[in-house]
């Protein structure tokens, strides 16, 4: 048996259409940085292991020779009634843990972010007659003569 015309021709616009949404991935892979995307967060995750490495290890052991107990202020609650209360200490632990993460991606991030030098001068201004785009240096404007 031979293959129907109507078969080739449905595996062609198959073909084609298959081509097609590969060209649109390629397109949007490229145009819209997925790249960059998927390395930014592979990094981010390193970076996370890091700083949660920075701050169980160093930080929070420091933190915990400095307070009374060993971790017995995180189990700290305020009773409601009979049955139920608010854990106040858990919350406080949370937050404490919050905010020394936040200070040691930031001190990360300035290691790795240096600030860049400051822009350098423009090399032209407007001359206050005419408005014509002179060098800095200039002490004459060339489009109307005027002392600037």
């Amino acid at each position: 048996m031979q293959g129907s015309p109507i078969g080739v021709e449905s595996a062609k616009k198959a073909s084609q259409a298959a081509r097609s949404i590969a060209k649109e991935f390629r397109d949007f892979v490229v145009k819209q940085n997925v790249v960059a995307l998927a390395a930014g967060v592979v990094i981010g995750g390193a970076v996370g292991k890091v700083v949660s490495g920075i701050v169980d290890n160093v930080i929070m052991p420091v933190i915990g020779a400095l307070l009374p107990g060993q971790n017995e202020w995180r189990s700290a609650r305020f009773p409601i009634g009979s049955s139920n209360f608010i854990g106040y200490g858990d919350l406080l632990g949370r937050l404490l843990d919050f905010f020394i993460v936040a200070f040691v991606v930031f001190l990360v991030l300035k290691a790795f972010i240096r600030t860049s030098a400051p822009p350098p001068a423009p090399a032209t201004k407007s001359c206050p007659m005419c408005l014509e785009t002179i060098p800095v240096a200039a002490r004459r404007c060339r489009a109307c003569a005027s002392d600037v």
